[in-house]
């Protein structure tokens, strides 16, 4: 018989809106009189992206970039795929890639790559989550939320083969999805 799983909480809701709100002012500030790009990755950031999109008091433009190294599994394959592209041209255009998590930070630089080759006047990185192996491995963001444990994570985009992505809260998943 399968085990239920259990969700902890991590990060509470007021928490969440109190760290984007700071996030969404730094941004604010760094790009005064600017129109940045923010291109979020799917779909695990879209909570997020569309609360800092909400809290920046800038204009802004939003696009999406898909690119996957789990598929359905809870490990990382090792191996990223990006499946989806922005469709606004950012070619000198201040970009800013809005990350749910970074575990490993395989995807980050993936995407990273992926974007630079498209000719961006700045590309930085703003991650909601950091997973403490990827701060360890020396991967760096501009804008960071939380560092976090090197759990599963569910919650306010997160997902476990696509459920729990509504939870208004970051929580820890144990046992089975």
């Amino acid at each position: 018989m399968a085990r239920r799983s259990a969700l902890k909480r991590l990060i509470g809701r007021s928490q969440l809106r109190r760290r984007v709100r700071e996030l969404a002012a730094q941004i604010a500030h760094d790009y005064r009189g600017q129109q940045p790009v923010l291109v979020g990755t799917l779909k695990g950031s879209f909570v997020f992206l569309a609360d800092l999109a909400r809290l920046v008091d800038l204009p802004v433009e939003i696009d999406f970039i898909g690119a996957a190294s789990y598929g359905q599994a809870r490990e990382t394959s090792g191996q990223v795929r990006v499946y989806h592209e922005p469709r606004c041209e950012l070619q000198g255009r201040h970009v800013i890639l809005v990350e749910d998590i970074v575990d490993t930070g395989l995807t980050l630089e993936e995407v990273r790559r992926f974007l630079e080759a498209r000719g961006p006047a700045s590309l930085r990185v703003c991650a909601l989550l950091m997973k403490e192996r990827a701060r360890e491995a020396g991967i760096t963001v501009d804008y960071l939320g939380f560092v976090v444990p090197n759990d599963f994570l569910v919650g306010y985009g997160l997902d476990c083969a696509e459920r729990y992505r509504n939870l208004p809260d970051v929580y820890v998943l144990d046992g089975e999805g």
